[in-house]
């Protein structure tokens, strides 16, 4: 179960789920173990009523299937503050890089114990679009490659879900040459 005690009911509720070592103020931290994001009773559990105003997650969707996905954003979506939003970033399927594709792709790049093993999927902007999309939501695509593999960058705030796998804070992007993206969306729960 996730603490929110120590969040005034006046304060925005954050959390960042599969948070692994992220940790910035003003956020909650979670685990699978403690929030798993197919298990509503877990949300139950760690909410009850109490509505969110962001969830933050950095390179989960991707461990999930496509319907797995759908039902994880339905979760979410009735979790959600009106107004709300999921900030989701996942391996983009259209970033072309050899070396890039290889460590991100399903099944990951060799042994059980690396991060990608458990890859289920790897979207484009237009499968994770889609994901939220049936589960109601409005989707701003931040960060994304097209199908010519062409970068797109809308201005994001990090205040509003920091993404380090991303266009600015990724030290492996250089000013000319890109080593490490990732699809960046805002999948928006419409205000009633």
């Amino acid at each position: 179960m996730v603490d929110i005690s120590k969040v005034a009911i006046t304060e925005p509720l954050r959390i960042i789920v599969g948070a692994s070592s992220q940790s910035y103020p003003g956020w909650i931290q979670t685990q699978e173990n403690e929030l798993n994001l197919l298990n509503r009773d877990d949300w139950y559990r760690s909410f009850g009523d109490r509505k969110i105003d962001i969830i933050l997650c950095e390179h989960v969707w991707e461990h999930l299937t496509y319907e797995e996905g759908i039902e994880a954003a339905r979760i979410c979506y009735d979790f959600l503050n009106s107004g709300g939003y999921v900030r989701c970033a996942v391996p983009d399927a259209f970033f072309r890089n050899e070396w890039y594709q290889n460590i991100v792709k399903v099944g990951g790049p060799g042994p059980l114990d690396h991060p990608a093993a458990s890859h289920k999927i790897v979207h484009n902007y237009k499968t994770l679009r889609s994901v939220f999309e049936e589960a109601g939501f409005e989707v701003k695509l931040l960060e994304y490659c097209d199908e010519e593999c062409k970068f797109h960058y809308n201005d994001w705030n990090p205040e509003g879900g920091y993404i380090y796998r991303s266009l600015r804070y990724d030290h492996r992007n250089k000013e000319e040459e890109l080593g490490f993206v990732s699809l960046v969306i805002d999948a928006v729960k419409n205000v009633l």
